[in-house]
């Protein structure tokens, strides 16, 4: 198993207030889903991460997470993601629970609408 690189609150805040190009993905799969987004990320469930699924270069800098510590998808997903040639993966362990509870805003994902 690869080993999997992690990042903190403070360090994902600098690197999201910076628009530092990260690409943050809550990975939780439907069964998980509360609807619950980190501003500036997008919902890709962990089973529906495939090859090219996610449409990013391979070098793009990506951070996985999930609801918290105990949920295991985020790492799950940074392997997988690994696995499939992407080069600069990183989880974000602390998920929506250490987010929120260092005071950080969540949004909710807005609904598709056919055009």
């Amino acid at each position: 198993m690869n080993d999997v690189r992690t990042l903190s609150t403070k360090e994902l805040q600098q690197g999201l207030d910076r628009d530092s190009g990260l690409h943050v993905l809550n990975v939780q799969t439907d069964q998980f889903f509360a609807g619950e987004l980190i501003p500036g990320s997008r919902r890709v469930p962990l089973d529906a991460i495939k090859p090219d699924a996610l449409g990013l270069a391979k070098d793009a800098q990506i951070v996985t997470y999930c609801a918290g510590p105990a949920c295991s998808q985020s790492a799950e997903a940074a392997v997988k993601l690994a696995e499939l040639g992407y080069t600069n993966v990183r989880t974000y362990p602390d998920g929506l629970q250490g987010w929120k509870a260092a005071g950080n805003k969540i949004v909710s994902p807005q609904p598709v609408t056919a055009a």
